[in-house]
């Protein structure tokens, strides 16, 4: 089966969980193939419809497979070829993008949610289902503590506060998370940013840090809260996306109110945790490995065929 991917390359890279999922993909046998759009917004998409074609007509896909609203709603100016859409959160929690994503669910042959909260808004009738993202699992992700410290050359004494994201990116509500940082008023506690790590990089901080900790203000499904389930690493986060039922019955991970001392008092408690949690079970549970979620996507690509 011939698949291709159209996604945002506007960064000069396709998003790691759109790559992961695609070599997942091949490794099934699917042969994949990658289109990227460079533009901003519907009018700066439109420009690479010509090409898109282009390159449907050379490649003879048997499905293509877009990634957010618009890169959905692009492929289905095409109707040679069925497209499946995933949305990833910010195409459906964007009231100002709704309305593309509703549109693009009208048109393509299947669409895909990767959380409840994003299907609950989404509202979709039919030809529809819910699946995460998932992620890749590897024994990197079962370093101890001490020795992912010691490879990232970080103190072995202090508390380290994993933030999920950049501090200057708004959704990720920094200020919230720098907040009740300062209400812990305990020595040595370092609130760390993820911003500049390559991917094995992220891996040992989420082994060495004390407590992984999300403050977002919208997310779809983190991929980042399932790597941090993979790597033992307790967790703190508010309400948000899909974060409730991944840690769900995971000791030592936790959904606060989104308020300063309600997080502080959490990451007191994570604090006190010892050893890894169970999170690496709880991505097997829900079947969020990459390979498990490959064999749902097949069965879809299968059934539109």
């Amino acid at each position: 089966m011939k698949i291709l991917i159209v996604a945002s390359y506007n960064k000069g890279r396709f998003a790691p969980f759109i790559v992961e999922q695609a070599e997942a993909l091949i490794k099934m046998g699917c042969e994949v193939d990658y289109f990227g759009l460079r533009g901003k917004g519907l009018c700066g998409y439109l420009k690479n419809l010509p090409s898109l074609k282009r390159r449907i007509k050379e490649f003879q896909p048997d499905v293509v497979h877009a990634h957010y609203s618009l890169s959905g709603l692009l492929a289905n100016l095409q109707r040679c070829v069925p497209v499946v859409t995933t949305y990833h959160g910010s195409d459906i929690n964007k009231k100002n993008v709704l309305p593309f994503s509703k549109m693009t669910m009208r048109f393509s042959a299947w669409n895909i949610f990767v959380s409840q909260k994003t299907l609950t808004i989404a509202k979709p009738k039919k030809r529809f289902s819910l699946l995460p993202c998932g992620i890749d699992i590897s024994e990197s992700q079962l370093t101890e503590k001490t020795v992912a410290r010691q490879r990232m050359g970080m103190s072995l004494t202090k508390k380290y506060i994993l933030f999920a994201g950049a501090f200057d990116n708004r959704v990720k509500n920094a200020p919230l998370a720098i907040e009740a940082t300062s209400l812990i008023h305990e020595d040595n506690v370092e609130l760390l940013e993820l911003k500049g790590y390559k991917r094995d990089e992220v891996t040992l901080l989420m082994c060495a840090a004390d407590v992984f900790l999300m403050t977002s203000f919208s997310e779809g499904s983190p991929q980042v809260i399932k790597e941090a389930l993979a790597c033992g690493c307790p967790i703190v986060s508010v309400d948000v996306g899909d974060v409730m039922e991944r840690v769900a019955g995971v000791e030592g991970c936790v959904v606060v109110a989104s308020d300063a001392q309600s997080i502080a008092d959490a990451i007191r408690c994570a604090f006190t945790f010892e050893g890894k949690t169970k999170g690496r079970d709880a991505i097997f549970r829900d079947g969020l490995t990459n390979f498990q979620v490959a064999s749902e996507i097949l069965r879809v690509y299968n059934s539109i065929i």
